[in-house]
This record gives C-alpha cells, sequence and structure tokens, in this order.
C-alpha cells in the first residue's frame, strides 16, 4: 500500500480543513515547499497536492505554491483541485506532475477524462468526493445524484491510474476511515482505489490493509500525520508489509 502524505493549498499556504469547509481551516505550514521536503525527509514516496482555492474557482490558483513544491523534492506529485480540461491537464503534466486528478470533469464531462487517460497513460487519476453515499463536485459545495459506485463504474475501461475515495464527512476530522466505502468501490471495480478522508491512527492502516476483498492500494494521510496521531516511520512500515 502506498501512504500520500496530503498537502492541502489556501491562499498559498498548508491548511487543514473540517468536512471540506473552507472557513474551518487550520494553517500547518505557511510554506508548502518545506512541508514537502519534510515529507521527503520522513521516507515517503508520494506527494498528494490538492489546490483548494482552485477546486472552488475552476482554474488553477495556487500556481506558485505547487511550482515551489516540484523544485523542492524529487517526489512524484499528484495534484487535483479545479483541473478540467485537457488544456490545464497538459500544462500541469509537462509542469512536472506526475498525476492529475480529475474530480469535478469527472461526473460533468466523463469523456474529456476518458481521452485524458488516452493521452496520457497512467497519469490520470479520478477523484471520488462522496457525502452521504453520493458524489460532491465544485469543491465539495454541490453534491450530484450520481452514486460513488456508479460512477466509478464509468471508467472501468478507461486506462484511469487510480480511483480516490474519499467521505466528506470524515474529512479532518480524524474518526476513523470509511473502509466499508472504499472497499464498496474496490470490489467493484479493477481500477487501483486509494482511501482518503478520516485516517485517524494506524489502526485504519491496518484495516484497510486487512480487510476482505480487493486490496487497497493507497491511503492519504493528512491532520494525523500533522498532529503526530501517526508516527511516518510507523505507518510506513506497516503499508509495506
Amino acid at each position: 500500500m502506498i501512504l500520500y502524505p496530503a498537502i492541502d493549498l489556501k491562499d498559498g499556504r498548508c491548511v487543514r480543513l473540517l468536512h471540506g469547509d473552507l472557513s474551518k481551516e487550520t494553517v500547518f505550514n505557511a510554506s508548502p515547499a518545506d512541508q514537502a521536503t519534510s515529507f521527503q525527509a520522513q521516507g515517503f514516496n508520494w506527494l498528494h497536492v490538492v489546490d483548494l482555492n482552485g477546486a472552488v474557482e475552476g482554474r488553477a490558483v495556487n500556481i506558485d505554491a505547487v511550482s515551489a513544491i516540484l523544485e523542492a523534492v524529487s517526489l512524484p506529485v499528484q495534484l487535483g483541485g479545479g483541473i478540467r480540461t485537457l488544456e490545464q491537464i497538459e500544462t500541469w503534466i509537462e509542469a512536472g506532475i506526475s498525476r492529475v486528478i480529475l474530480g469535478t470533469v469527472a461526473v460533468r464531462d466523463p469523456d474529456l477524462v476518458r481521452r485524458a487517460a488516452r493521452l496520457w497513460p497512467e497519469q490520470i487519476a479520478v477523484g471520488i468526493d462522496a457525502r452521504g453515499g453520493m458524489v460532491a463536485t465544485q469543491g465539495w459545495l454541490e453534491t450530484s445524484d450520481i452514486g460513488v459506485v456508479d460512477l466509478a463504474r464509468k471508467f472501468e475501461d478507461a486506462g484511469v491510474a487510480a480511483l480516490i475515495v474519499t467521505d466528506i464527512g470524515r474529512d479532518g476530522a480524524m474518526t476513523g476511515v470509511n473502509v466499508e466505502q472504499v472497499g464498496e468501490v474496490a470490489d467493484a471495480v479493477s481500477i487501483p482505489v486509494i482511501a482518503s478522508g478520516g485516517v485517524a491512527s494506524i489502526r485504519d492502516i491496518e484495516m484497510l490493509k486487512t480487510r476482505e476483498g480487493v486490496p487497497i492500494a493507497g491511503c492519504i494521510l493528512g491532520r494525523s500525520l500533522y498532529e503526530g496521531a501517526i508516527d511516518p516511520a510507523q505507518a510506513l512500515t506497516l503499508a509495506a508489509c
């Protein structure tokens, strides 16, 4: 299992939100590049970066912060937030992003996701952000009428590299990962699934690894890392078992 430390960008700073609410932020580092360097030093092999402002506005906002991260570390970076056109995808990949995460556009224009996956093999992921079992869009401000598993199945043969399944109700709350929901998606498709939202302790990683069914490919770590609830060395050792 790959562990992805999260760097959520708002107004150029590294923050964590509660339940995706932009008004409920905690600033953990004024320098996202320094935070990325710290995660690399701790032994992580990937970074998960989200442009929170961009997710709401539908365009890249924290460009300077993302660029600084790319310059600071040698780790592959997956980036999401407001990326909704082929031109935007191409710009970020040319800038050095290893994997682009498409969320809102996956609901509104699934054909664009399929085209992107053909153009950039293994570099496109779909972000499935769940609220009450339904997919949320537009920086989690809107809730669609599409179920989580239904959206996942739309991309079964598209060639996307991964599905990132986030439980909005648990995100930033450290109340425990939604193993059942993530597992339901993993069992429904052949695409690698990454769990996100609510990871509070090593126990959450253990539950993801030991669940019956299709293995969970990865897990995103946010507030639990920043607040010291998860020891990076212990988590990485467990994930590698």
